[in-house]
């Protein structure tokens, strides 16, 4: 074989391929189909020290050396490659098959392993590109929606109801949905605030303060709960009751006049009870849940509707990264959280700015202020008094686009020393039927 360049000394390619003990160089090839091959040139650079000058058959690029050899591998590489595009042209010409390829580059000794395409190969995964950390998609398009429980909870059903056809992402506790948020392996996050029954779910008020997630939209969905168990079990064998807190208070008359002298204990969520159940074949226990859970974990359906009252209704809220513009053609509602130095003595004045401009509150809650919980007033004459602090959350009918409730927050603000808005979005105006119960 000729010398590649006048300045360079000829190189064996036969040489290359078969010897894999180069220190500088390694080829590697195989075939990816019937007709196409993959060639693989990996240059390795090894020395003991990182700061000695680079040897003469690898190359050093942080040290701004490039040995001969580069170029010679350089060199070989599209050679080995256009020659076995060549040998590749020719074998087609002659109609042969993977077979027919019987030497490359002049050398018949080259081996070329031929990789068997079968359908029990898995696709590898797509990597991630810009295109998976762009913005999320318009409402209603494939969205990936973080909501806490298992597959058949009532939090991915609003999930569904709030983005159709979207990729539900079930999460072990509600924190972790919005942690799956912001760290792009969600897009959106669907989570309970409040049932019309059990009241507020205070743990996701502490959780929205806590994370920079902002409110982009409600969904309101009537809860349907269950009572079920395994295959062939009666009521009178059952022992205990489990389920989500909620819903054991949600069902808790129900369950007292059917007659069912059973334990009843909490878990994380209804749909991981009728798991659990069905996992560890429990026959003394029963779940209280939906009928989607029995669907999907085998379970019967011992009652129907049992939830004490059929206006049960459970509100969610849907979180995203980046708020959404707010707009005055349909109703909107806006979600703050404000808290005064002087403690709840503001409160007043708060609500005052709204009453002032005829904006309808729907919801005042009240959490422990847990950077200062007590407020300490010294009085010399009767001694210290001991206050408790507090944060307010409260949602209020209308669009930060509308110059009311602009000027409603600046006047709150005026009375605060902490004030944060949530979101600004649109209310859940579907038509509703409350559910009825089928003994």
């Amino acid at each position: 074989m000729h010398s590649l360049s006048p300045s360079y000394p000829a190189i064996d390619l036969k040489s290359i391929t078969r010897t894999t003990s180069s220190p500088g160089l390694k080829l590697t090839h195989h075939r990816v189909g019937p007709t196409r091959f993959v060639i693989q040139c990996v240059s390795r650079y090894e020395s003991a020290n990182s700061s000695a000058a680079a040897p003469t058959t690898g190359f050093n690029i942080g040290a701004g050396h490039v040995g001969g050899a580069r170029y010679e591998w350089q060199s070989a590489c599209a050679i080995l490659a256009s020659k076995v595009v060549s040998q590749q042209q020719d074998t087609e010409k002659s109609g042969g098959g993977a077979d027919g390829l019987s030497n490359v580059n002049g050398h018949p000794t080259l081996d070329l392993v031929p990789i068997k395409e079968s359908n029990s190969y898995a696709p590898l995964p797509k990597p991630l590109s810009i295109a998976d950390l762009s913005p999320a998609p318009m409402h209603g398009s494939k969205l990936r929606v973080a909501y806490q429980g298992v597959p058949g909870a009532y939090s991915e059903a609003a999930a569904g109801k709030a983005y159709p056809n979207c990729e539900a992402i079930p999460c072990d506790q509600f924190e972790v949905a919005f942690q799956a948020v912001e760290l792009w392996i969600a897009d959106r996050a669907v989570l309970p605030v409040e049932n019309s029954l059990g009241g507020s779910i205070h743990r996701n008020y502490d959780l929205l303060l806590r994370h920079r997630l902002h409110i982009v939209g409600e969904v309101q969905l009537p809860v349907h709960h269950c009572l079920l168990s395994l295959p062939g079990v009666r009521k009178e064998y059952l022992t205990r009751v489990i389920s989500h807190p909620q819903a054991l208070s949600q069902c808790e008359h129900t369950l007292t006049k059917m007659g069912l002298n059973v334990a009843r204990e909490a878990v994380d969520d209804t749909a991981g009870a009728a798991e659990y159940i069905a996992t560890n074949n429990l026959r003394d226990t029963a779940a209280i849940a939906s009928a989607r859970a029995a669907e999907l974990y085998g379970m019967q359906i011992l009652a129907d509707g049992i939830q004490d009252d059929s206006g049960n209704v459970t509100r969610f809220v849907m979180l995203a990264r980046e708020p959404i513009i707010p707009r005055t053609d349909r109703p909107f509602k806006t979600s703050i959280v404000f808290a005064h130095d002087k403690g709840t003595s503001v409160l007043f004045k708060v609500l005052s700015a709204f009453a002032f401009r005829n904006i309808s509150l729907t919801k005042i809650e009240s959490r422990p202020h847990r950077n200062r919980p007590i407020r300490l007033v010294d009085d010399a004459n009767v001694g210290t008094a001991k206050h408790f602090e507090y944060m307010f959350y409260v949602d209020f009918e209308a669009s930060l686009a509308e110059a009311r409730a602009q000027n409603a927050l600046a006047e709150v603000q005026e009375f605060t020393s902490f004030l944060r808005v949530l979101g600004s979005y649109p209310m859940d105006m579907t038509p509703w039927t409350p559910s009825s119960r089928e003994d």
